[in-house]
């Protein structure tokens, strides 16, 4: 058996690629500065342990403080003890934090784009005050409580209602695939009410909220997702989010989701690339390399167009998002195209490893399978279809 590869190793894959394509001119001093410091710690805090992590369905909570202290927690959202960075720079955390691991990136992105976008876009002076600089250094954590068992895709025939009582609300309801839900220490959930959809802050210790770990998964195994239940769960008049009005609110959240998710699958794509690479130029078969055939420079040809055009659409997003000109259906574009030519390269990766290509040795069947759940997540390939459709056609293929 080989021995296994690690990110030193994978010099040869890494260095080829940036020969052929680089976004190095494009970027500013500050931006590279930010992918170098994710990429130096996704390599030397994650990367070591993953595929245990990954076999152990293990969570590192100790590393949430470091990323915290690296200012990657809510590091687009400006004040508050958070980074302010750039819509690019996040990006290019996110890639190198899931050219890791998915989980990690989704970490990042349930604790910043969604937990801390909320209350940063819709919360009181106070909420804010209270929650995000605890939520930016890792001291606090926060989950979004969204979805449904049986709705993922229409949040809007969501079941969970709030009801007043008094000064107060009681929450009645159940969410399924909640990201951090079982460690964290607020959740944002997300109920009917009679005047319409609205958002709360329900601390997670309060009486009748309950998060129990999903832990059949066969991807994400290294995170957590967890089935939430609010039985009469108690709060009061402030802990609701008072600009949150509608759909709008969620959504609004699940769009800074999609963005990060848009620049982090390219990075287990390039993972997957660089040991594609290495294998192509180390491994002999028929009397030398198995890259010197033309069908496996083919694949690698084809890997390394997607991955380039994936990274240059991840960019172009965040420039149209920091010039705020970014519309839904843009980040359906880039969420539709960038997880499914991700998915496509990983499965050519596999192949050019042949055998070993879905053993642990290498990453590419963590990244494959880690690749199909975030296909999943934060809109299917058919939502964001459909709503590339509506924009092309005008029609609400919905209802």
């Amino acid at each position: 058996m080989m021995t296994p590869t690690t990110s030193t190793d994978r010099v040869t894959g890494r260095s080829a690629i940036s020969s052929v394509f680089t976004v190095d001119d494009l970027l500013s001093e500050a931006e590279i500065g930010w992918q170098t410091r994710a990429r130096m710690f996704a390599e030397q805090r994650i990367s070591p342990t993953i595929e245990t992590d990954f076999e152990d369905r293990h969570f590192r909570s100790e590393l949430i403080a470091e990323l915290g202290a690296g200012g990657f927690l809510g590091m687009h959202i400006t004040g508050y003890g958070c980074a302010g960075a750039g819509a690019v720079s996040y990006g290019l955390a996110c890639l190198e934090l899931e050219a890791a691991d998915s989980g990690w990136r989704t970490f990042v992105s349930v604790q910043g784009s969604l937990a801390m976008s909320a209350i940063a876009k819709f919360g009181s002076e106070d909420q804010k005050k209270t929650w995000l600089p605890a939520m930016a250094s890792g001291q606090v954590v926060g989950c979004f409580a969204l979805t449904e068992p049986t709705g993922g895709s229409d949040p809007a025939a969501m079941t969970t209602r709030a009801e007043r009582d008094g000064a107060d609300w009681i929450i009645t309801g159940d969410k399924r695939w909640i990201g951090l839900a079982s460690l964290a220490t607020i959740a944002i959930v997300w109920a009917q009410t009679a005047e319409g959809v609205r958002g709360f802050i329900v601390p997670t210790d309060t009486p009748g909220f309950s998060a129990t770990p999903i832990t059949n998964k066969l991807a994400m195994r290294a995170s957590i997702q967890c089935d939430v239940q609010l039985d009469g769960v108690r709060v009061p008049e402030s802990a609701r989010l008072p600009l949150a009005e509608g759909l709008r609110g969620p959504f609004s959240c699940l769009n800074e989701a999609r963005y990060g998710i848009i620049w982090g699958v390219m990075g287990a794509a390039r993972s997957c690339l660089e040991v594609a690479v290495d294998r192509a130029v180390s491994r002999d078969v028929f009397g030398g390399p198995i890259g010197r055939f033309q069908i496996t420079q083919e694949k690698l040809a084809t890997m390394l167009l997607e991955y380039e055009k994936g990274v240059l659409l991840a960019l172009h997003i965040g420039r149209k998002k920091e010039a705020g000109t970014l519309t839904p259906a843009q980040i359906s574009v880039g969420k539709l195209n960038n997880v499914r030519e991700a998915i496509a390269i990983a499965g050519q990766a596999r192949s050019v490893l042949g055998g070993d290509g879905i053993t642990s040795d290498f990453p590419v069947m963590r990244h494959m399978a880690n690749l199909e759940a975030v296909r999943t997540y934060e809109g299917t390939d058919e939502i964001h279809a459909l709503v590339i459709g509506r924009a092309l056609t005008g029609l609400d293929a919905f209802k």
